[in-house]
């Protein structure tokens, strides 16, 4: 079955079919989205095929993906996605929360949720006979498509800012991509990339661009509502209030917009196939510094305005996003909101999930920080379920992680040295 049977526009709606473009609606550079045979789908496919699968990673949802199976031995490309759920149970109980869970993003093969876009890109590339693939980051898109092209020896080329963090540079050239720092921003980081990518023939991973990076992405969607679908059994039988409570609430951090589109579009198509009946509730968070996403929510318009971003939390910051509508979209049409945080916020959630085991960079603590001032204004209430997203580990920048704690004293090699210091 022929599952992937075109694009269409999410501005102007055009559709095309799979050979007519690659990146953008070429009417008005709107994003495009990937359309499935759903009505095919529905018929072939119940959510037990799915359930049955051994594949504990996002390639057990192939059959709603509009990539061909990479193939392959076990390779970190066949590794990407099954992120666990923890529950939180202090810091539920601290918030005043009865139902608070974290999904891992940091247990992916790079350590981030963009493992999930490349992964599916990669696999896209393979399928065209794709020489080199590039892309613009900060450091995890990079890292992201520098890892799973090494694990099956495609070229990579990286086109990162200057000022991304250095462990998330060593990522990318350990993994043997062409990696490029340019003195700027993302944002020229991004445009450079696609001047680049047209003049060379390379393809073009770009977040906001390649529409097969939020079909990456969409499969945290899959994995959410399979653990969800659990979670509610578990809770008929104990007769817990967490099934009483519906939508699932979850709240993410969002920089160029594909991660939080992509989770809306997996829940469109699960919607779509008729495996679920309602969207969960989607909660968008960024940094004050890097908020356009969110003020143009605020503000009731698609209409995404520019700004200068300036943000410890690098995988967030963009001047322009390149998926913002679709980021709008995903919060207004699911009943969400955005909700913005500041640095400070970030440091203080870095610590909080620390407390609890979870070792978070800043832009996956920002979702927390997200979490805790959506308390405040009550946004969420005491009895709904909660899912914070952490979207990437705090190993990809120390630098961050250690603003957020004391340090640790140097102490002489005494006895009485230890006692005094505790």
């Amino acid at each position: 079955m022929d599952k992937f049977i075109g694009y269409r526009c999410s501005l102007c709606n055009a559709e095309y079919l799979p050979g007519q473009v690659t990146y953008t609606c070429p009417k008005d550079g709107g994003n495009l989205d990937v359309v499935l045979d759903t009505n095919a789908l529905r018929q072939k496919y119940q959510p037990e095929d799915i359930a049955s699968r051994r594949d504990e990673s996002l390639w057990r949802y192939l059959p709603l993906l509009p990539v061909a199976d990479p193939g392959g031995e076990a390779t970190p490309l066949r590794a990407a996605g099954w992120t666990p759920v923890y529950a939180l149970p202090r810091l539920a109980e601290k918030l005043g929360l009865r139902h608070l869970w974290l999904k891992d993003e940091s247990r992916n093969p790079t350590a981030s949720f963009k493992d999930r876009a490349s992964a599916v890109v990669v696999a896209r590339a393979r399928q065209i006979k794709a020489e080199v693939v590039v892309t613009a980051s900060t450091g995890n898109a990079g890292a992201a498509l520098a890892g799973m092209a090494a694990a099956i020896g495609q070229k990579a080329v990286i086109f990162a800012p200057k000022t991304a963090p250095p462990a998330k540079v060593a990522q990318l050239l350990v993994y043997g991509a062409q990696v490029l720092l340019v003195d700027g921003t993302y944002d020229d980081a991004f445009d450079l990339s696609i001047q680049a990518a047209n003049e060379f023939g390379w393809y073009c991973r770009n977040t906001g661009y390649n529409p097969f990076t939020a079909e990456g992405k969409k499969t945290a969607a899959f994995e959410i509502w399979e653990w969800w679908r659990g979670e509610s059994r578990e809770s008929r039988v104990e007769n817990s209030p967490a099934n009483l409570y519906s939508p699932l609430s979850i709240l993410v951090s969002v920089g160029d917009g594909n991660i939080i589109s992509g989770i809306h579009k997996g829940f469109k198509d699960l919607l779509a196939v008729g495996w679920i009946e309602k969207m969960p509730r989607i909660i968008g968070v960024q940094a004050e510094g890097s908020a356009a996403i969110a003020n143009a929510f605020q503000a009731g318009t698609e209409t995404i305005i520019p700004i200068s971003a300036k943000t410890l939390a690098d995988s967030i910051s963009v001047d322009l996003p390149r998926d913002g509508v679709r980021a709008v979209r995903a919060a207004r049409e699911t009943g969400g909101t955005y909700i913005t945080v500041s640095d400070q916020d970030i440091l203080a959630a870095i610590a909080e999930l620390g407390k609890a085991g979870i070792f978070a960079e800043p832009a996956g603590a920002a979702s927390y920080a997200g979490l805790v001032k959506a308390v405040a204004q009550a946004v969420v209430g005491s009895t709904d379920p909660i899912l914070v997203i952490n979207t990437g580990s705090g190993l990809k920048d120390v630098r961050a992680a250690m603003q957020a704690v004391k340090e640790a004293p140097i102490i002489e090699p005494t006895l009485e040295a230890v006692k005094k210091a505790i």
